[in-house]
């Protein structure tokens, strides 16, 4: 018995020594992307456009790095706090500790090469070497094409800066050993060439937009797959439960009975300036869905989009889109 006992504690002795080992490898190698790329971007005219056109209206970097409006329905950006970062996304949403978005004005980021911006932005991996949290969805970032990341970046140099301080991001246990696990090296994408293949160019666009990423059920972390675009990922909300549409093509739960006109008058609704800042009335129900970001795309890259949906895997999965809650 002594001796089975001694073996016991000696087969639990190295268990805790691996795990140690483990922990310790995670928290010191960890993130290991590579390091940033030596690169320098140009900052056209015609590339600092494109890069705004992205990050307002595309991959709507500016809706999280900025703050919303939170009383006008699908919470506006308020434009005067463009790129400041700041906005909470915290344990009273159900995420895993309290996260800030980063200040990416050139006050904030100023200090960064360009290279040191291309890795936070596709791999999740900051400056100093800190792991991201994925609200941000680098890993579809590191999807886009490259050139797409430097008129983002070109961008992200022009803008006002704005001297505002943001707090460090705090991940629970066991997510603070977890998080550096989650960055990837980036596997950069093409803007397809041929601007008649209208799928193509509208699942890289979908792609970029991170669409998949809100319209999936996420559960325990993780994406359930079988449900891929049918809608019910949840988002705490101050009194309620919203959750993301069904977008599939299924005709009856999902957008299979949309026309590609109907799926731009949407979208076209909150170009309307009194429309993107309506007031909500008291328990009116509230969406997570930047309307007015994603209202600036062009008719064209909507289009796009519409075809791609239409290409993907219809699922019936009904949805209970504003629930209240106590």
């Amino acid at each position: 018995m002594k001796k089975f006992l001694k073996l016991l504690g000696s087969v639990v002795l190295i268990l805790i020594l691996a795990l140690i080992i483990i922990v310790v490898y995670i928290k010191v190698a960890l993130p290991n992307v590579g390091p940033a790329p030596q690169i320098k971007v140009e900052r056209t005219a015609t590339n600092t456009a494109r890069g705004e056109y992205l990050a307002k209206s595309v991959m709507v970097c500016m809706d999280c790095h900025s703050l919303r409006n939170a009383s006008e329905y699908a919470m506006p950006m308020d434009v005067t706090t463009l790129g400041e970062g700041g906005q909470e996304f915290g344990k009273s949403e159900g995420f895993p500790g309290t996260f800030f978005s980063a200040n990416i004005t050139p006050a904030g980021i100023g200090s960064w090469t360009d290279g040191e911006i291309y890795r936070a932005i596709t791999t999740g991996v900051r400056k100093s070497g800190k792991a991201i949290f994925p609200v941000m969805p680098y890993h579809n970032y590191g999807k886009a094409d490259p050139e797409d990341i430097k008129a983002v970046i070109a961008y992200l140099r022009s803008i006002p800066a704005i001297e505002h301080s943001v707090p460090e991001s705090k991940s629970d246990f066991p997510m603070n050993i977890i998080l550096n696990t989650i960055p990837e090296k980036a596997v950069p994408g093409k803007i397809p060439a041929d601007k008649s293949d209208t799928v193509a160019q509208g699942k890289y666009l979908f792609t970029i937009a991170s669409c998949h990423d809100c319209h999936t059920p996420l559960e325990k972390g993780k994406f359930v797959e079988n449900l891929a675009m049918a809608g019910g990922r949840e988002f705490i909300m101050a009194g309620a439960v919203v959750r993301s549409a069904n977008i599939t093509p299924d005709k009856q739960t999902g957008i299979g009975s949309w026309t590609r006109e109907m799926f731009l008058q949407r979208f076209a609704e909150y170009r309307d300036s009194a429309r993107a800042h309506r007031v909500l009335s008291p328990g009116e129900p509230q969406t997570i869905m930047p309307w007015s970001m994603y209202a600036t795309m062009k008719d064209q890259d909507l289009s796009n989009i519409y075809s791609y949906i239409q290409t993907i895997q219809p699922i019936s999965h009904a949805v209970v889109k504003f629930q209240t809650r106590n």
